[in-house]
């Protein structure tokens, strides 16, 4: 099964076209390799609450994204809004996949604790914040990337939630 994944940039410089998106890569790279998946949108948009939630709506709405991963954005400067953005769009939170990242992350460097990264569900589109940084989203997606295919299945209704 190929899996439908968008991916959403919260950058200020990115969106200005001042910064090179290779956090957007490596998670491209990661989804296309490892869990066979497609990547249906991509975007950079400014660390602007509108924006950032106007891209997860239309990914998830229009594109029938089955998951969204952000990367940027999740620090703790005051432009730092995804979490903030993805919270407001989202119905249910899925704390389990950032509880994960950050756990792992915090035993490679303590800073990990600063990310303030949020999953969540959008309907049946799953959507999570990674961090900014390419090192970050390698060592972020690696945690989790083995129980995506399984929740996607039980988001679409694939598979029943406690199937083997």
């Amino acid at each position: 099964m190929k899996w439908k994944v968008a991916i959403l940039t919260a950058s200020d410089k990115g969106s200005r076209g001042e910064r090179e998106d290779t956090s957007a890569q490596v998670i491209r790279e990661l989804v296309e390799d490892e869990m066979n998946g497609e990547i249906v949108d991509y975007r950079i948009v400014p660390d602007e609450m509108d924006e950032i939630m106007a891209a997860l709506i239309e990914m998830s709405d229009y594109h029938r994204a089955d998951m969204i991963l952000t990367t940027g954005g999740t620090g703790l400067s005051p432009r730092d809004i995804t979490p903030e953005a993805t919270l407001k769009v989202i119905d249910r939170q899925a704390p389990g996949f950032t509880e994960a990242m950050r756990t792992v992350a915090m035993h490679a460097s303590p800073r990990a604790m600063l990310s303030r990264g949020v999953a969540g569900l959008r309907d049946q589109t799953l959507i999570i914040n990674l961090p900014g940084s390419p090192k970050g989203v390698l060592e972020s997606l690696r945690v989790i990337i083995d129980q995506l295919p399984h929740a996607l299945q039980v988001l679409t209704g694939r598979v029943g939630d406690h199937s083997e």
